[in-house]
C-alpha cells in the first residue's frame, strides 16, 4: 500500500495560499484486490520534522479518522494558518488488515489569510494622500497579517522594466516572492526566469479582484548581490490598441479598460535557518525605465526595438544610474487574491512543415497545426532594420494571410508584431512577451531567407503552444483515421482555449463566455485537470454578478454586451451548474460555501423572468443553429433553469440549510410540472407517441431531436412517457437524414442521448459527423482544417472555437466506454463498444483516484461478437462492467494471472487492479 499523490482542492500551485481552511485529497496504490483504506490521519505542521500529535508546531491534526474517503477532506486549523509561513503536511492511511502507509511530505506557503484580501495600504499613494495611515490605522497595527508592499511603476501605460538590487543578511534557507504586475508581468531573479509561467497573473475583473502569484526562487539566490527584475505589459488591464486591431468599441461592444497606469507589486520573503524572516518590498527604492517592447497589445501585436534593450538589466552589478526611481501608484481597485488556477505555460514546440517565399520580402510558414501559440524568431540584419510577423488561421489563393469575415478584415493588416534589429551581426531571438494568438500560418514580411536583397535574414521560426499548465489527463484513439483526426482537432481546440479561464477562442475575442465552461466541462476534464480553473471561474462570476442577481454571459466582463447577449441562462446558469460539475468530476464541495448565495440571488432574478407559470424563453436559445439563430428557447432555457434549481437544492442540503433545500426542491418541482404542461404532447394526434414540441412557432407542433434530448438529459420526462420520447428522438434523427439539426447547446444533448443504453446508436453519431455538407465535422477535416471552427461554415472567421466540440465527450463516454457513475469516478462504468464500427479503441483517463486505462480489440477475431479488453481499475474505485446482453460471457484474468474465472450476464463489478477480459457479446 502506497500513497502516490497528494493535493489541495482548487489550487494549481501552493505558494501563497490565502485561505484559512482548505480541502485536501490523496491517491493510493494497493496491490491487494480486496484491501481498502479504512482510516486516515492528516497532520499539518510548520516544521518538516514534526510527526507527533503533541508537538507544538502542529497546527492541525485530524487524529485517526475512520473513513474510506480520500477526497474533500477538510483541513481547518483553529485560528487559521499563520501568515507568510511554510507548512508541511502528511497523510497516513490504514487498511482493514492494519497495514499502514504514510505519504511523502507535502508543502504549501501562506500569504496573508486574514488580510480580508484588502489592497496594500500604500496603494493609496502617500505622495498625495498622506492621511492614508490614519484611514488604515487598524490595518497597520496588525503587522504580521497585512500586505506591506507598494504598487509601483512610472505612471505611464506603456511596458516597463523594474529592478531591485538587494543583499540578504545571510544566505536564506528559503526565498519566496509574492508578486503581481498589471496587466501581465514576467519575473526574473539574477537574470533567470523565476518560473516557467507566462501571462501572469490570471485575467480578472480588476475592479474587484487582482491575482498575485507565488514563486519559490530559493535556487536562484546567490551570495552577495542579487537582482530582482519585472517586465510589465498591458494585457486586458490597460488594453493598448496602438495603431493595430483591438476589439471594436461600439454601442453594446464596449471594451472595459480597467486602469491607465501599468503597475507592479512584490514582497520578497527571505527565511533563515534560525527561524527569522525578513521581507523586502516594492517601493520607491526600486528603479524603472521604459521597455524595449513599446506596444503590448493582447490581440497578438507587439513592437520591440532591440536597440533599446538594456542587456543584463535584471542581473546583479547592472548600472541603473540613469533609471528613474519607481513611483508609488494608486494601483488597481480590486482586492488581492492568490492565483489559484494553474499558471499559463508553454507546451509543445511546432516546427514549420513548410516555408515558402510567397513574393519578394514575404515568407509564409505553415506550422501544420492550428493552435494557440507564441512564436520564436531568430533573425539577423542591419541596425534599425525591421521585419513584421503576422498570424493567420487561413491563407488565401495568393498564399497570404486571409481573414474570411469582412467584419474582421483588420486581422490581415492590423494584427502584427514589428521587430527592430540591433544589428551587431549576431542572430537576434524574439518572442512576444505579453501577447499570443491562434494561428497555423506565420507570415514574415520585410525579410528574406538568404539576405541577398539586403533584408533581414530569418534563420529559424518555431512556435510554442501556450495554454494552462494543468496536467493533461486523457487520450483516446480508434482504428478509424477520420475519427482520430477529429479527436485530434477537438484536443487542440480545447487545449488552445484553457487559460486562467475558458476562452471562446484565442484569436478574435479571448473572452470568457460562460456557456462553454458548463457545456464543455465533461469534455475538457479529459484534456486537463480543470478543477482549479473552474473554481476560479466561479470567483470571476461572483465578481461579475450584478446587484439584481443577474449573472452576465461573460466573466470577467472585459466587453460589455446588452440584451440576450448579456442575459441568457444557458450562459449565466454556469453559476449553479459548475459547482455540481466540480463535485461530480472531482469529488469536491470546496466552492459551495462561497457560491451558494450568488446562486440563490440568480435564481431569484430568474424567477422574475418566468412566463406561463414557469417557462424561461428570453435568451439565445440553441445558439449556433443556422449559423447563430436562437431557437428552442423555452425547451433549453427552462430545462437549464430546472437543473439550476435542483443544484441549489443539492448545495443547500450539503451546507445544512434544510429549509432552503425544501424551498428549492419545491420550486424545481413546480418548473417540472409547468414544463410538461406546456411542452409535452400526449394526445397522439400528431404522432402515435408522446413527444416534446418547441414554442418557436406557437401554433405549430414540431418534434425535433433537440426538444426530446433536452428533456431526456435533464430528467424532465415522466417515467411513463420515457419510451415514447426516446422513440420520438430516434424518429426525428432518422427523418433528418442523420444531420445535426442543433446549435451548440442542443448538440451536447444529442450526443449524450445517442450514447444512452436505451438508444445506443453510434451509427447515427458517425453519420452525423461524416456528412458531406454542413453541418459536418468531417467537412472541416476534408478541407484541411486541424481544429474546430466557430460555425458550420467553410470560410469561418474563427477556426479555433471549441463551442461545437461537445462530441469529444462521446469518444470517451461511448467509444472508450468510460463514464463516472458516482462522484470523482469512485464508481465508474465501462461499456465496451460492441455495437459501433470500431474494432479497436484504446485510451486512458487520469481519474481523481488514479489511472483508468482501457484497450478494446477485436481485430484478431473473425467473430465481431468477441473482443479482448484490457482494463485498469484504480485503487479505491469500482468498475461496473456493462456487457451487451444477459447471455454475454466474459473470461476474467486479474494480472498477474493467479486464476481465471468466468461470468455470464449483463453487469459485473471489477475491483481495483489490472484485468484481461475475453468477452463474447
Amino acid at each position: 500500500m502506497e500513497v502516490t499523490c497528494c493535493g489541495i482542492h482548487g489550487f494549481g500551485e501552493a505558494i501563497g495560499l490565502d485561505v484559512d481552511e482548505s480541502r485536501v485529497f490523496w491517491k493510493l496504490d494497493i496491490t491487494d484486490e480486496h484491501a481498502a483504506q479504512v482510516a486516515y490521519r492528516l497532520v499539518v505542521s510548520d516544521s518538516k520534522s514534526t510527526s507527533k500529535s503533541g508537538d507544538e508546531e502542529i497546527c492541525f491534526d485530524s487524529g485517526r479518522t475512520e473513513s474510506c474517503e480520500q477526497r474533500n477532506i477538510l483541513c481547518n486549523p483553529q485560528g487559521g494558518f499563520k501568515s507568510t509561513t511554510l507548512y508541511y503536511w502528511t497523510v497516513t492511511v490504514w487498511d482493514q488488515h492494519g497495514n499502514e502507509a504514510t505519504s511523502s511530505v507535502n508543502e504549501f506557503y501562506t500569504s496573508y489569510p486574514r488580510s480580508s484580501k484588502l489592497l496594500p495600504p500604500y496603494s493609496m499613494n502617500q505622495t498625495y494622500m498622506p492621511h492614508t495611515s490614519l484611514i488604515f490605522r487598524t490595518w497597520f497595527e496588525d503587522e504580521a497579517n497585512r500586505w506591506k508592499a507598494v504598487w509601483i511603476g512610472n505612471g505611464g501605460d506603456k511596458p516597463i522594466y523594474l529592478r531591485k538590487a538587494l543583499t540578504f543578511q545571510r544566505k536564506p534557507s528559503r526565498v519566496i516572492i509574492l508578486a503581481s504586475g498589471l496587466g501581465h508581468f514576467n519575473l526574473s531573479v539574477n537574470g533567470k526566469p523565476a518560473s516557467s509561467h507566462v501571462l501572469d497573473p490570471g485575467w480578472t475583473n480588476y475592479h474587484r479582484t487582482v491575482q498575485f502569484v507565488g514563486y519559490d526562487v530559493t535556487d536562484h539566490i546567490s551570495d552577495g548581490e542579487n537582482a530582482i527584475g519585472a517586465h510589465v505589459g498591458n494585457g486586458f488591464y490597460a488594453g493598448d490598441q496602438g495603431d493595430r486591431f483591438f476589439w471594436p468599441m461600439y454601442e453594446d461592444n464596449t471594451y472595459v479598460r480597467y486602469g491607465n497606469e501599468l503597475c507592479f507589486f512584490a514582497e520578497i520573503h527571505a527565511h533563515y535557518d534560525d527561524g527569522t524572516h525578513e521581507c523586502i518590498i516594492s517601493d520607491p527604492t526600486w528603479k524603472v525605465r521604459n521597455s524595449a517592447t513599446t506596444l503590448a497589445n493582447i490581440y497578438a501585436s507587439e513592437d520591440h526595438d532591440r536597440r533599446a534593450y538594456p542587456v543584463g538589466w535584471d542581473a546583479p552589478a547592472f548600472d541603473d544610474a540613469d533609471w528613474q526611481p519607481a513611483k508609488p501608484l494608486t494601483g488597481p481597485r480590486g482586492k488581492l487574491r492568490y492565483q489559484s488556477q494553474h499558471p499559463v505555460i508553454l507546451h509543445n514546440t511546432f516546427v514549420p512543415v513548410s516555408q515558402k517565399v510567397v513574393k519578394p520580402g514575404v515568407i509564409m510558414y505553415d506550422l501544420g497545426q492550428n493552435a494557440s501559440i507564441m512564436v520564436q524568431v531568430e533573425a539577423s540584419g542591419l541596425a534599425g532594420a525591421e521585419y513584421r510577423v503576422k498570424y493567420s488561421e487561413t491563407i488565401g489563393e495568393d498564399g497570404l494571410v486571409l481573414m474570411p469575415d469582412p467584419l474582421f478584415k483588420e486581422f490581415e493588416t492590423g494584427v502584427y508584431s514589428k521587430i527592430t534589429l540591433l544589428g551587431k551581426g549576431e542572430q537576434e531571438v524574439w518572442t512576444p512577451d505579453f501577447s499570443f494568438t491562434s494561428a497555423r500560418y506565420i507570415q514574415v514580411e520585410g525579410a528574406s531567407l538568404d539576405g541577398k536583397d539586403g533584408l533581414p535574414v530569418i534563420h529559424s521560426l518555431t512556435a510554442r503552444h501556450v495554454s494552462s499548465g494543468a496536467p493533461q489527463l486523457g487520450s483516446v484513439k480508434t482504428d478509424k483515421e477520420d475519427v482520430n483526426a477529429l479527436i485530434n482537432a477537438c484536443y487542440w481546440t480545447f487545449s488552445s482555449n484553457i487559460f486562467s479561464y475558458h476562452t471562446d477562442c484565442p484569436q478574435i475575442e479571448k473572452f470568457g463566455w460562460l456557456e462553454v465552461s458548463s457545456l464543455l466541462f465533461p469534455s475538457t476534464q479529459y484534456v486537463r485537470d480543470m478543477e482549479a480553473v473552474y473554481s476560479k471561474i466561479l470567483d470571476d462570476i461572483i465578481d461579475t454578478q450584478e446587484p439584481s442577481g443577474l449573472v452576465p454571459t461573460m466573466a470577467p466582463l472585459v466587453r460589455y454586451m446588452c440584451g440576450p447577449m448579456h442575459d441568457t441562462i444557458t450562459w449565466g446558469g454556469a453559476v449553479c451548474l459548475l459547482p455540481e460539475l466540480i463535485k461530480h468530476y472531482y469529488g469536491s464541495t470546496n466552492v459551495f460555501k462561497k457560491i451558494y448565495r450568488p446562486c440563490v440571488q440568480y435564481m431569484e432574478y430568474m424567477e422574475g423572468k418566468e412566463r406561463l407559470g414557469g417557462l424561461i424563453e428570453h435568451g439565445l436559445g440553441d445558439w449556433g443553429y443556422s449559423i447563430a439563430f436562437g431557437n428552442h428557447q423555452a425547451n433549453i432555457e427552462t430545462a437549464i433553469y430546472y437543473k439550476c434549481l435542483r443544484n441549489v437544492a443539492m448545495m443547500a442540503k450539503e451546507l445544512g440549510f434544510t429549509s432552503d433545500e425544501a424551498k428549492f426542491t419545491s420550486w424545481a418541482e413546480r418548473i417540472y410540472t409547468v414544463y410538461n404542461q406546456q411542452l409535452l404532447v400526449t394526445d397522439n394526434t400528431t404522432f402515435p407517441y408522446a413527444f416534446y414540441t418547441s414554442r418557436d412557432n406557437p401554433d405549430t407542433r414540431d418534434r425535433t431531436m433537440v426538444a426530446q434530448a433536452i428533456a431526456l438529459q435533464h430528467g424532465l420526462v415522466p417515467l411513463k412517457h420515457r419510451a415514447d420520447v426516446i422513440q420520438a428522438f430516434v424518429a426525428a434523427a432518422e427523418d433528418s437524414g442523420h444531420v445535426m439539426r442543433a446549435g451548440e447547446i442542443g448538440l451536447k444533448y444529442l450526443w449524450n442521448t445517442l450514447a444512452e443504453e436505451e438508444v445506443d446508436r453510434p451509427d447515427i453519431v458517425l453519420n452525423m459527423m461524416r456528412q458531406a455538407e454542413h453541418p459536418s465535422y468531417m467537412r472541416f477535416l476534408r478541407r484541411g482544417e486541424t481544429s474546430l471552427l466557430e460555425f458550420w461554415q467553410d470560410n469561418c472567421r474563427s477556426k479555433c472555437h471549441d463551442m461545437l466540440g461537445t462530441i469529444y465527450e462521446w469518444f470517451y463516454d461511448y467509444a472508450l466506454g468510460v463514464k463516472p457513475l458516482t462522484d470523482a469516478y469512485r464508481t465508474w462504468r465501462l461499456r465496451p463498444c460492441f455495437k459501433a464500427e470500431f474494432d479497436f479503441v484504446e485510451g486512458k483517463i487520469e481519474s481523481p483516484y488514479g489511472l483508468i486505462s482501457v484497450r478494446f480489440d477485436r481485430r484478431g477475431s473473425q467473430d465481431a461478437t468477441k473482443a479482448v479488453v484490457g482494463v485498469s481499475v484504480p485503487t479505491g474505485t469500482t468498475c461496473e462492467l456493462i456487457l451487451p446482453g444477459e447471455t454475454s460471457t466474459v473470461e476474467i484474468q486479474r494480472l498477474p494471472v493467479e486464476e481465471t474465472r468466468n461470468f455470464k450476464g449483463k453487469t459485473l463489478k471489477l475491483l481495483q487492479g489490472q484485468y484481461r477480459l475475453e468477452i463474447t457479446a
